[in-house]
Parts: structure tokens; C-alpha cells; sequence
């Protein structure tokens, strides 16, 4: 199996569930977010894109590719630049709902494939300036969409979750093994 991401996030959940890619090789594609695009859209948009990129370079292997969004009702929160957007985003997060929808793709070897989009609903408890600034002075906001880590101290900010919490941290798991065996790589 060839991972087509650089997350480090992805790679710990598949090795959690025993599920070691002999190759991670980054798909290197454009992520920007097009006119008027839907965030389920744009996961499945770049999880496909990823997979097939790496695909094409591997096409003998199991290629996953994936991609996480953050989303408030049609509004992308991807990741904050600066700290000034990442105060921004959990200002927009604090106190209400959100989703979190990771595209999934896996290409097997003869090009059959599997997409699919996870969404997960979760809820902030409301936020003070205080908590947020402090947030934000550590640096585990950098490079996560919505500008947090649901893995770290951010843990304190979430109320509920409906669904699968690997799928905020960065990759549906269940949804992920349960295509790969449909495509027959073998599970252990």
C-alpha cells in the first residue's frame, strides 16, 4: 500500500490498526479551493486527485489518498496562515456545530476503486478570549484544518461529536479498512 499524503496523522491511525504502507509518497496537486465549491466537494475532489496522481506512478500498488475539511455550514476552514486567522476560526467555531468531512479514496492495483466522503458533527463549548489566546500562543493550531487538533489540547474545547472521531484527527479508519478489503487488500 502507497500512502499519498504527508500527514503524519494518517500514518498513525494506519498503524494503529496495523496497517503499514511499504511506500508514503505525497501527491503533489493543486489544493486550492475552486468558485463556489462545496466542502464534500472539495474532500472528495482532492482525495480522488491524490489517489490518482500517486496511482499513475504506482500502478501496481493499493493507493490511499485522503483529505480532511473543515466546514461551517458552506464556509472552508482550511489551515489558519497566521494567528490572526486561527483566532478567527475559533472565534467562528466557538459556542456552535461544525463538520469535518474526510474524502477517501483507494486505487487498486488494475485501476478499480473506491470513494467515499465521512462526515463527522462536532460542537464547541463557547470560547473565551483567554482560552483562545492561549490556544493559540502553543503551536497546534499550525497546519490543521479549522485550526485545531481535536487530538490535543483542543480536546477541552469539544462538547460532542456525532460520528467518527478518527475522522476529525484526519482519516475515517473504520471507512478506510472496510474499503481496502472490498478492494481485496488483505486485512490482517
Amino acid at each position: 500500500m502507497v500512502l499519498a499524503s504527508a500527514s503524519p496523522r494518517r500514518l498513525d491511525l494506519l498503524k494503529q490498526v496495523g496497517l503499514i504502507p511499504t511506500e508514503i509518497l505525497p501527491a503533489d496537486i493543486d489544493e486550492a479551493v475552486r468558485p463556489r465549491e462545496l466542502p464534500r466537494t472539495l474532500a472528495a475532489r482532492l482525495a480522488d486527485g491524490k489517489a490518482d496522481a500517486v496511482a499513475a506512478l504506482r500502478p501496481d500498488a493499493y493507493v490511499l489518498g485522503a483529505d480532511t475539511v473543515v466546514a461551517v455550514g458552506r464556509r472552508i476552514l482550511g489551515k489558519a496562515a497566521s494567528p490572526a486567522e486561527a483566532t478567527k476560526f475559533l472565534n467562528l467555531l466557538s459556542g456552535r456545530s461544525h463538520r469535518v468531512m474526510s474524502g477517501v479514496c483507494v486505487v487498486a492495483p488494475g485501476g478499480k476503486r473506491g470513494l467515499r466522503v465521512v462526515v463527522t458533527s462536532v460542537a464547541f463549548k463557547r470560547l473565551s478570549d483567554s482560552e483562545i489566546a492561549d490556544y493559540i500562543a502553543g503551536d497546534e493550531w499550525q497546519g490543521k484544518a479549522g485550526a485545531y487538533a481535536i487530538q490535543g489540547m483542543a480536546a477541552r474545547f469539544v462538547r460532542a461529536i456525532n460520528g467518527s472521531y478518527t475522522n476529525i484527527v484526519g482519516l475515517p479508519v473504520f471507512e478506510t479498512v472496510q474499503m481496502l478489503a472490498g478492494l481485496g487488500y488483505p486485512i490482517r
